[in-house]
């Protein structure tokens, strides 16, 4: 027994043991099971996968990132669209000296038409339920319940008279049904050459306008990003229709593009009669937007683009099939004045870095170190690069080959550059508005009761040449009471994400409005600034404002400001003093009947009186009593040589004003003549209020 027992306790011992592994292991399966534990040919594909590089293209970053350019949703994508057309037109336009002469066209296009562009039959909903816009029996009868009691309150309100209330505009819980539009753009500018047509819309971040320069655009995309939101939106081709001067053909091009490949997709390439010998380009593409929510953003847009271009012409049409919201409306063409064509550039040294200089390095064609220095920069001259090269160290000398520069060379090149003194860039590289236009602009789109300019001269942040245009204009049409501001950055308006910009902080933080007459809160202030450089410092990620941390700009935007209110200043207490002079006149005329009867009533008096023993008056003064005696002067007569008198000292004030503000002659109601037809070569002496064209 007790070796059974013995025996036993092992026995039952080793069959326990086994139980307690297998129930671990049990647990382990469990807990793998669970946690899903890869395997190794799991692992192996993942690790492989992961040493994969991949790569975008740059249309696909764009298309992932539309909100960078412009895109966020079908509103802003249809605004950024028509004003990536416009400018790329005004581009075209002015590149050949050319007046620009814009036709922009934005078409509705329902639903049921669009499905039937694409082929796609209309079908009836079946299931309802599955829609976002579904409104339940429940949430129905909650909603109408919520509507009768307002109008139950709106009635109440009616009946004692207090104000009544519009009713809110009902909210579908859907995202509602999509919209898109056909928009086109036609100018008469340069066009493109037939067989870059592709190439040019059709492939991202290529194009004629790289270099150091002037530009409107802000990434360089034009009117690739709306081909790139079109093939997103409605997987439909652009239309284009080019011709160039002197040719006997247009060039018509139905392309889209291979978002993953950066390429473009042509459908058809042809070439059709020239018959009227037309030149320039039209764009035609079909997005997805809203007019709705962007309908006043861009009409404003256009309104500006017709402020600060008054030698352009727009006719801007948008086409509905509801009569109701149809729309025309043609910005005309004020002055034939073009500004100077933007030039491009080189580099200053201070503006520079590493990655800047390699490049230069690559692309130049001098072969020494002094060569580069001397015409790959601006503001370095022959002896200067020399001084720079002896500061530089004993590694350096003027007949090295620049393209043997080893990289820690390259860094003391660049440090010299930060910390060595250049002279500032000049201006002559830049094109802005002008004093002229930006004036005949404000008036044309404004009408204001008074109007001041001024344009900075050529100013200097971080190595780039920037000039400040400003315009001040006080009443007008359209324009609401308080401070209207209209910003531009190289010429082209910017209407997003005001409150951060330095123009707007100027205008309502640094300008003491009260000191110069101008009331900020009743009287309608149209403010205008117009900055243009190489490199404007756009802030945040779609560039729609300019920041307030560079001092030179902000300094002189204020200044350029203060000179406008300065001369406002003057004209408005002439103004004053005028409206005085009218309110002193009023109130003579106002007593002159008054006075006139009670000189009447004196001297008839003393008329009636018995003469005298000895004599109180002159000859003259008997004469005028024996006058009224014979009733040979009235009332009448006193009166009107009253009135005569107020006018002429009114007269005579008045000119003495008209004479002070610069003005010898009666005023003339203003007029313009179109210039002659023909091409012929001509010199423009341009002033803020004039332009003098001599024609040799």
């Amino acid at each position: 027994m007790d070796d059974a027992a013995g025996d036993g306790a092992p026995r039952g011992t080793k069959r326990k043991a086994p139980a307690s592994s297998s129930s671990a292991a049990a647990k382990g399966k469990a807990a793998a099971g669970k946690g899903k534990a890869p395997s190794k040919a799991a692992s192996a594909a993942t690790a492989k996968e992961s040493s994969l590089l991949k790569q975008k293209s740059p249309a696909e970053f764009f298309a992932e990132n539309k909100n960078i350019a412009g895109f966020d949703n079908p509103g802003k994508s249809l605004y950024t669209t028509m004003r990536e057309l416009v400018e790329n037109a005004l581009d075209s336009a002015e590149s050949i000296s050319e007046l620009p002469d814009i036709e922009i066209t934005i078409e509705e296009i329902t639903k049921s038409k669009f499905n039937t562009m694409i082929g796609l039959v209309d079908r009836e909903r079946i299931d309802e339920e599955l829609y976002d816009d579904f409104e339940s029996a429940k949430a129905r009868e909650k909603r109408l319940a919520k509507e009768a009691r307002f109008q139950e309150t709106q009635a109440k309100n009616a009946a004692l008279g207090k104000k009544v209330k519009e009713a809110p505009a009902a909210r579908g819980k859907g995202r509602g049904e999509a919209a898109f539009f056909r928009v086109t753009c036609k100018d008469n500018g340069r066009g493109m050459p037939h067989d870059d047509i592709p190439n040019m819309l059709g492939r991202v971040l290529s194009g004629t306008k790289y270099g150091l320069r002037q530009t409107r655009g802000k990434f360089g995309l034009g009117a690739k990003m709306a081909l790139i939101w079109s093939k997103m939106s409605t997987s439909l081709p652009i239309e284009i229709k080019s011709s160039m001067k002197g040719q006997n053909f247009i060039s018509f091009c139905r392309l889209d593009i291979d978002i993953h490949k950066n390429v473009p997709h042509v459908h058809l390439h042809e070439k059709r009669e020239n018959k009227d010998r037309w030149h320039g380009a039209e764009l035609q593409v079909i997005i997805e937007g809203n007019w709705t929510t962007h309908r006043s953003k861009i009409l404003h847009y256009m309104r500006q683009m017709a402020v600060i271009t008054p030698y352009a012409q727009f006719l801007f049409r948008f086409l509905s099939d509801s009569a109701d919201k149809n729309l025309t409306i043609q910005f005309a063409r004020r002055t034939d004045v073009m500004p100077p064509i933007p030039l491009q550039t080189k580099h200053h040294p201070s503006a520079v870095d590493l990655l800047l200089i390699k490049r230069l390095i690559s692309e130049t064609t001098k072969q020494n170190l002094l060569q580069f220095l001397q015409h790959e920069f601006v503001n370095i001259s022959k002896s200067h690069a020399e001084r720079l090269i002896g500061e530089m160290g004993p590694d350096f000398n003027a007949k090295m080959t620049v393209k043997s520069l080893t990289s820690q060379q390259l860094v003391r090149i660049h440090q010299l550059f930060r910390q060595a003194k250049f002279d500032d860039p000049s201006g002559n590289c830049l094109s802005p508005a002008g004093e002229y236009n930006l004036r005949l602009g404000i008036i044309k789109e404004l009408h204001p009761d008074l109007v001041a300019t001024h344009a900075s001269s050529p100013q200097v942040f971080e190595g780039h040449p920037f000039i400040v245009e400003a315009g001040i204009s006080i009443g007008g049409k359209d324009v609401k009471h308080g401070l209207n501001i209209f910003r531009y950055a190289n010429r082209i308006p910017l209407l997003f994400e005001q409150g951060a910009d330095v123009i707007t902080r100027t205008a309502l933080k640094r300008i003491n409005w009260s000191s110069y007459k101008i009331n900020q809160q009743q009287d309608k202030i149209g403010v205008f600034v117009s900055i243009v450089s190489t490199k404007i410092p756009f802030k945040g990620t779609g560039k729609e404002y300019i920041g307030d941390d560079i001092t030179e700009i902000s300094s002189a935007v204020q200044s350029a400001l203060k000179q406008c209110c300065i001369q406002l200043k003057s004209k408005i207490v002439k103004k004053l003093q005028a409206r005085e002079r009218q309110d002193r006149k009023r109130n003579l005329n106002r007593y002159i009947p008054d006075v006139a009867r009670a000189i009447m009533e004196t001297l008839g008096e003393i008329a009636d009186g018995s003469p005298p023993k000895r004599p109180r008056y002159d000859r003259e003064d008997e004469e005028l009593l024996e006058k009224v005696n014979s009733e040979e002067v009235t009332e009448m007569t006193f009166r009107d040589c009253l009135t005569q008198h107020v006018e002429q000292v009114d007269y005579e004030m008045a000119l003495e004003y008209a004479m002070q503000s610069g003005v010898s002659e009666e005023p003339r109601e203003a007029f313009f003549l179109n210039s002659l037809e023909g091409s012929y070569k001509f010199t423009d002496f341009q002033s803020p209020v004039f332009v003098f064209r001599f024609i040799p």
